[in-house]
């Protein structure tokens, strides 16, 4: 009996070692020794415009990294309304939440719209058609985990 006790009290122990060293029991434990974090601030009064060259006017505010850089970044993104992309594919998916205006995509020749306030997220390899519906001009926010590309397709 003293040995099922003991075995009882044993596996006890263990089951309450295991579960204060979950991380979310270690976070309970001691919020203040979490480490900080950065704050990432960008008021619309503080964000820095560029145009994209050769690109009709398509203007763009990064936020982190460079959408025309290497790695991840995210960034605000202007399309003048009536801009128009050719046929291309992007090689990673593009998150994209419309803010202004309104964005559209050609998929398969079905055409979608997307007023301020939506959200799409355009799979990698799909080829499409997009652009900013004409009357006013498009806002966006799109970020990707690594670098832009628009890879040209031959066109239907």
């Amino acid at each position: 009996m003293h040995r099922i006790t003991a075995i009882a009290l044993i596996t006890a122990a263990l089951g309450a070692a295991f579960i204060m060293a979950t991380p979310a029991a270690q976070a309970e434990k001691q919020p203040h020794e979490a480490a900080p974090r950065p704050l990432v601030s960008f008021p619309a009064a503080q964000l820095t415009w560029r145009e994209l060259p050769g690109s009709g006017g398509i203007q763009v505010a990064d936020v982190r990294g460079s959408l025309t850089g290497k790695g991840a970044y995210e960034a605000f993104v202007i399309f003048p309304a009536g801009k128009d992309n050719p046929y291309h594919l992007h090689t990673r998916n593009l998150p994209t939440v419309v803010i202004r205006g309104s964005f559209y995509a050609v998929i398969d020749g079905k055409r979608s719209d997307y007023p301020a306030g939506s959200f799409y997220n355009l799979p990698a390899g799909m080829p499409h058609y997009s652009g900013c519906a004409k009357g006013e001009d498009c806002l966006l926010f799109q970020y990707q985990s690594d670098h832009f590309d628009m890879v040209p397709v031959d066109g239907k």
